[in-house]
């Protein structure tokens, strides 16, 4: 059925088009022959095809568009007519004697512009005349059609101030009245349309209102004549909601042109076109006409005037219907005043004067009490744009922001976490207009309705807005430096940095979770105070909240925290200790602290990671001299690595990092140093792989000798530790040979040579020219051997060390002496 329908009216277009045509070329060849009774004949038919009533309003559109264009051709013929002598007052009667309302009235208004270019008449006498007798087509679709007609061949010709027609002094308010008149009756015939049963659907089936109304109430007689079961009236009426939508600009075009008249001042504006248009718009009690007026009247008169008429236009807004769109209405006037006033920072006094966020602020109130059926979605964004509109207006009035988060809150209160994902955005929307502002989420720590809100975010989007915070933080470098300010942070971001209720980790994205965790430890770098106690303070409250995080996330927050308590413990080096107690901050606090703190990642368990910071804290611990602090941090390390490291790559890069730290303590007495480091020579040789052993052997080697430590220089035991590590690599060559028939690369061998060299300049004693020719030699004598395999890497490795010997030698000096002996 409604194929057919299309059809049909693709039909009834083109018969309209073909009859408007055939009189059209008559209608010329009398306009070119000057015969004006057979042109206005030919015109009235021609004008007839606009009686119909079974085109919808587009294809209305354009039949008309080609009856327009054949009018503007009469009205020149018309022009031509009146310097050749003819009357145009006669013209102006004898038009009305066309046999058929609709034509006539298309040609009066045609001669009605000519009449007023001709100033025999008064402009607003002629307007006047002819606004009144289009009341004559009732006709909605008609109707519409040729009052905007009658708008286009006048809007040039309204009495208006500066204008060729401008008659007394009430000449302007002649121009608004007609504009208005037009306006009032076009807004009629438009709403009325939504009454219409079709384009005399039934009509043109020739059934009478009776008939008609038994087809709607009766399915299956609908059925017998044709008529879809679905064509109830719930279709029929989005059908005729969006043939009215297509004609809105009819409509909306008056209010355009009552804003370009020059006469109409604020006064005007404030005493008689704005409450004759608002009341038009209340009276007519339609959802699409209101929503779109309302709309007009916003964006097309100035915003000055709509800061001078808030009480008015703001009073009209809860006597709307109830399904107006009214949130998007008030959104669109908050967003031009807010664009006013950012604009030009000299009208901000005007909005102090008329108190335009009080105003505001009470009606979108009385807006959502008058719509109790308002959906979350609509409070909110109504809010979220009172609040742009409070930032830019009112910048440095926190107060008022935090009025309108405080009653987006008083209107939320009772409804849980939204789920509404459209509601949960616009509240992230509203959240982040104060960062945006001023780039600054201390502005924000202000505002103490601010975490209320993010309450009602659901957990995802709780995250969403967390990471917006701190991506705000991070991009303006904003400085978080007390504690307290801290604590309120933290409550932000809290779904960033603990499981909320009802966190799914099956769910999770590993990526996502990594990059959210990732920008809390950058948060943590942050955050600095140059008071030690302050920032002492601030320590304790990451830690607090940091620690409720669970396993998955205590990698990422632990370290950043670790280094931030580590980076005041070096502000503290040099200071004494307060003598009156716990008052103070104090390298041992800070260390007891850390002590527990890195504590929680060997129960995660991350023992690697807790590894690298104990020893880290061991460290700091022996800039500050602290050795029974130092000691306990390696103790630590120590348990890690001998209960919870059993991967042999781990436990490579262990023993490597106890091994350097160590080798830069100098606070451990003797015992202390001999005991951690007959450990650390004991794990290197558990190492599983032989050649893992003898390169964690040999850089023990460098526990016995510390060039800046006089008394940590023990050659002989530098001495057992090569040894050891070149007996290691040897078995692990014999150990290769055996399993797969060949030696293996000789590297091991080379970088033990290296090391000798190493402690052979030191001035180990111990190192002699013997030892190192007689690794020399075995080196050379195993990459000669039969079994060996070829390994470029090594070769060129020890033809490097070889190299090296040779330059020494030719150094000449203390270092040439030395090298003398060694042959190459």
């Amino acid at each position: 059925m409604m194929a057919e329908g299309v059809e049909d009216e693709e039909k009834w277009l083109a018969a309209g088009i073909a009859g408007l045509q055939q009189n059209a070329f008559y209608m010329h060849r009398a306009l070119d022959s000057n015969n004006l009774r057979d042109a206005l004949k030919y015109s009235a038919q021609m004008l007839s095809e606009l009686r119909t009533s079974k085109l919808s309003p587009h294809k209305y559109y354009a039949l008309y568009m080609r009856a327009f264009d054949e009018l503007r051709k009469l009205e020149m013929f018309f022009k031509e007519e009146t310097r050749r002598g003819c009357s145009i007052i006669n013209l102006y009667e004898l038009v009305q004697h066309a046999g058929n309302i609709l034509p006539r009235l298309y040609l009066l208004c045609t001669v009605g512009s000519v009449y007023i270019k001709s100033k025999e008449a008064p402009a607003k006498d002629v307007l006047k005349d002819l606004v009144e007798m289009c009341r004559g087509i009732q006709h909605p679709v008609r109707g519409l059609f040729l009052r905007s007609y009658l708008a286009q061949v006048s809007r040039d010709k309204l009495p208006d101030i500066g204008s060729e027609y401008e008659g007394d002094a009430d000449s302007v308010m002649d121009a608004v009245e007609f504009v208005l008149q037009n306006f009032t009756e076009m807004n009629k015939l438009w709403v009325r349309m939504q009454h219409q049963v079709g384009h005399d659907f039934w009509s043109c089936r020739c059934y009478s209102a009776c008939q008609s109304f038994i087809l709607l109430a009766d399915h299956e007689l609908r059925l017998a004549v044709g008529l879809s079961g679905l064509q109830g009236p719930a279709r029929e009426k989005d059908k005729r909601e969006k043939e009215r939508s297509e004609l809105r600009d009819l409509v909306g075009k008056n209010l355009h042109v009552l804003s370009q008249i020059e006469g109409v001042d604020l006064e005007m504006y404030k005493e008689i076109v704005l409450p004759r248009v608002l009341e038009q718009v209340v009276n007519c009690k339609d959802e699409l006409a209101q929503y779109y007026l309302m709309d007009c009247i916003i964006q097309v008169f100035p915003d000055e005037y709509h800061l001078q008429t808030l009480d008015v236009l703001l009073g009209a807004c809860p006597q709307l219907q109830p399904s107006v769109d009214i949130k998007t209405v008030l959104s669109r006037l908050m967003e031009r005043l807010s664009n006013y006033a950012a604009s030009n920072t000299d009208v901000l006094p005007e909005f102090l004067q008329v108190k335009a966020f009080s105003k505001l602020n009470n009606a979108i109130g009385k807006v959502i009490e008058a719509q109790v059926d308002m959906p979350t979605l609509g409070v909110i964004t109504l809010y979220s744009s009172l609040l742009t509109f409070t930032l830019h207006v009112h910048p440095d009035r926190l107060d008022y922001a935090d009025q309108v988060l405080g009653a987006c809150v008083k209107k939320l209160s009772g409804k849980g976490m939204l789920e509404d994902n459209k509601a949960t955005k616009q509240i992230v929307s509203l959240l982040s207009a104060p960062l945006e502002k001023y780039n600054d989420i201390d502005t924000a720590l202000k505002l103490s309705n601010y975490p209320l809100i993010m309450e009602y975010l659901d957990i995802e989007t709780n995250k969403v807005m967390a990471t917006i915070i701190i991506q705000s933080i991070l991009k303006n470098k904003t400085r978080i430096s007390t504690a307290d300010k801290v604590e309120a942070l933290f409550g932000l971001i809290k779904g960033l940095i603990k499981d909320l209720d009802g966190t799914v980790h099956d769910e999770v994205d590993e990526d996502d979770f990594r990059e959210e965790q990732n920008s809390v430890a950058r948060l943590i770098q942050m955050l600095y105070n140059d008071d030690i106690e302050e920032m002492f303070k601030i320590i304790c409250t990451v830690r607090k909240h940091i620690l409720t995080g669970g396993p998955k996330r205590l990698p990422f927050t632990v370290p950043p925290l670790v280094f931030s308590s580590l980076k005041l413990v070096r502000q503290l080096q040099g200071k004494d200790e307060n003598p009156f107690g716990d008052a103070s901050t104090t390298p041992k606090k800070i260390f007891q602290l850390l002590n527990q703190t890195v504590e929680t990642l060997s129960n995660v368990p991350a023992p690697e990671l807790a590894l690298r910071l104990y020893l880290q804290c061991a460290e700091a611990a022996n800039d500050c001299d602290l050795e029974p602090v130092a000691y306990e941090f390696f103790t630590q390390a120590y348990i890690l690595y001998e209960e919870e490291i059993s991967d042999s790559r781990a436990q490579v890069t262990a023993t490597y990092l106890i091994i350097g730290t160590l080798q830069r303590m100098h606070v451990f007495g003797v015992e202390n140093r001999d005991t951690l480091t007959h450990k650390a020579t004991g794990y290197s040789a558990k190492l599983l792989k032989k050649p893992d052993q003898s390169r964690a052997v040999y850089a023990c080697s460098h526990l016995f000798w510390v060039d800046d430590q006089d008394n940590i220089k023990d050659g002989e035991r530098v001495l057992l530790c090569l040894k050891r590590a070149l007996r290691i690599a040897n078995a692990a060559q014999q150990m290769a040979n055996a399993a797969r028939g060949s030696t293996g690369s000789v590297t091991p061998f080379v970088e033990i040579l290296n090391k000798y060299l190493y402690f052979f300049e030191k001035g180990n004693p111990q190192i002699t020219v013997d030892a190192i020719q007689s690794l020399i030699e075995l080196i050379t004598t195993e990459m000669q051997s039969d079994s060996s395999t070829p390994d470029p890497a090594a070769d060129a490795f020890f033809a490097s060390t070889l190299r090296y010997i040779q330059f020494q030698k030719q150094k000449g000096g203390a270092i040439g002496e030395k090298y003398d002996s060694i042959q190459v």
